[in-house]
């Protein structure tokens, strides 16, 4: 079997030594192992290792020469940031210049007159492996674009200096380029490898002015552990200000998220939270710097809590659905038409927990699901029970959530929950938001299709906030325009903001559907959307969300009248 090892060229050694005796007597004793060259003095030593830096695998190297010393060749070999890979095994009679020479980074040394044959021999191999492993160690270490370490060996360094050196103070800082896929989708990889560079190299020259390490952790994070203080956002504009140098015909933004020292937290906990501060810049055009404090820390704590605790509140019933109602205002006097489901969250520690914390973060973390099967399955058991006590059929509006739209048990669930209380498909409302239809637009248009074909209605929530285009609109299949509340909130006092809700009745004409304002809280906002046609409102005006209980003498006060 041929062995890889043996199909390599010969490792070479560059022998220096003024004298030839001792370059001769050198070569003989490695020539049959390795491939020689020589320099007669510290000069030629010089433009030898300039010439063969990348083969060089190590250097004999004698101390005493004229002109260029020895001392002097090792000095520009380990301050040389091309030339510091190669070891030196330094050739001396002087017990004096071993020391020196060791303290200034030789590998090892050779002592004259060279007799020991085998011995140098070993030293030269021992050196030679030696270094090898080190190089293959410093490879795995580093990402090799940035030479920054890697994730790994950066944060087992990370680990030691905080557990060595605690008093060193170190902070935690992450940097992240916006939208750094799509540069590279539009600009080319090259391109984007180009300014992952230059982002590391600006790195490497601010840890050469302080005290840290860093790294690349992903394609476009930098992690970087230094010294406290440090003046954060003179850092990030120094970063920016090296990327605009070379993007000028190509706009990128750096984010950065900053945890300051802390001498109780570890430092994978440290660069968590400051990449979850990095994170709540992403997308803001304003700010790009956050540093991690305390309110961020307990609203993590607490979006934690309540992440963990979901399940538990499913179970248990601590989720409560409120229902408020909506009117019809087109009839005289305004009739109760449907009601939207309002989830609320009663939790036995935390008590009232407000919908605008739990519903924004179970979305971001995809278990809104769980929160929308529990509305769903109440809304449509109480439709069934105020029909059999009452006689009367509410309709109830619930959300379907861009996550719902990818279940693909959705449409076999929302069966069941008619088939089980028995119900007509259009007594559960199901609202989508405007945001969804152009975000996920293939996929939910075909949802929505299906499920309007079984008989449910839908109705777009928050019309208005998304700017969709009146193509686009046109197209989507709906049964229901729900006016977002800041078109309202201003319709009194402010003649362009009416100007807008005209707009949008004029839009629901075109579409031939019917319009839901919410956020109606006075008289005045009531009386001017009747008079411009809207068909139902909801708001404080006419009540606030109400448990079943008290929906219910709404129902018991309708049938009176």
């Amino acid at each position: 079997m041929i062995r890889s090892n043996s199909l390599k060229r010969p490792q070479l050694v560059l022998v220096v030594d003024d004298q030839e005796i001792n370059r001769d007597v050198l070569g003989m004793i490695l020539e049959d192992t390795y491939e020689i060259i020589y320099a007669c003095d510290g000069k030629e030593a010089l433009e030898k290792i300039e010439e063969n830096k990348d083969e060089l695998c190590v250097i004999l190297l004698d101390l005493i020469m004229p002109e260029i010393d020895g001392f002097a060749v090792l000095s520009h070999v380990r301050s040389s940031a091309e030339l510091n890979h190669i070891p030196v095994i330094v050739l001396t009679a002087e017990k004096s210049a071993e020391l020196r020479a060791l303290q200034m980074g030789a590998a090892d040394f050779i002592t004259k007159p060279f007799d020991m044959h085998e011995v140098i021999r070993a030293r030269v191999s021992r050196i030679i492996e030696l270094n090898e492993g080190r190089q293959l160690i410093s490879a795995a270490e580093h990402d090799q674009l940035t030479m920054l370490y890697n994730r790994n060996f950066f944060l087992e360094y990370a680990n030691r200096i905080h557990r060595y050196h605690p008093e060193w103070h170190m902070d935690a800082i992450v940097v992240n380029i916006e939208q750094f896929h799509s540069i590279n989708a539009l600009n080319g990889r090259e391109f984007g490898d180009n300014v992952l560079r230059i982002i590391g190299n600006e790195i490497h020259a601010f840890l050469g002015e302080t005290e840290g390490i860093a790294s690349r952790f992903d394609a476009d994070r930098f992690d970087i552990f230094c010294r406290h203080p440090v003046d954060y956002q003179a850092l990030l504009d120094r970063l920016q200000a090296k990327v605009d140098e070379y993007t000028t015909s190509v706009n990128i933004r750096l984010r950065m998220g900053v945890k300051p020292y802390r001498p109780d937290v570890e430092p994978i906990v440290l660069f968590d939270r400051a990449m979850a501060a990095c994170s709540m810049v992403r997308g803001n055009y304003k700010t790009h710097l956050m540093v991690y404090d305390e309110d961020m820390r307990m609203k993590e704590i607490l979006e934690q809590r309540l992440l963990n605790d979901l399940r538990q509140a499913v179970e248990e019933r601590q989720l409560t659905v409120f229902y408020q109602p909506k009117y019809n205002i087109q009839s005289q006097p305004p009739r109760l038409s449907s009601a939207e489901a309002l989830i609320r969250w009663k939790h036995p520690d935390l008590g009232m927990i407000s919908p605008g914390v739990f519903i924004p973060l179970f979305e971001r973390n995809g278990q809104i699901g769980m929160v929308d099967n529990f509305v769903w399955s109440e809304a449509a058991r109480q439709i069934a029970g105020w029909r059999e006590r009452f006689g009367v059929t509410v309709p109830v509006s619930v959300n379907l959530s861009r996550v719902d739209v990818f279940d693909p048990m959705l449409e076999e669930k929302l069966n069941r929950l008619i088939e089980e209380n028995s119900l007509d498909y259009g007594c559960l409302k199901l609202e989508v938001t405007e945001s969804a239809y152009t975000d996920n637009a293939n996929q939910l248009l075909e949802v929505v299709e299906r499920l309007r074909k079984k008989g449910f209605e839908i109705e777009m929530d928050d019309f208005g906030s998304g700017y969709s285009s009146l193509n686009m609109i046109s197209s989507m299949p709906i049964d229901v325009l729900k006016m977002d509340m800041k078109f309202i909130k201003n319709i009194e006092h402010n003649e362009k903001d009416f100007r807008l809700v005209e707009l949008v009745l004029d839009i629901a004409k075109y579409l031939k559907v019917p319009v839901v304002a919410e956020g109606v809280e006075t008289e005045k906002q009531f009386e001017l959307l009747r008079d411009a046609g809207c068909d139902l409102v909801q708001g404080y005006y006419f009540s606030r969300p109400l448990p079943p209980e008290e929906f219910e003498k709404l129902i018991v006060r309708e049938k009176g009248e």
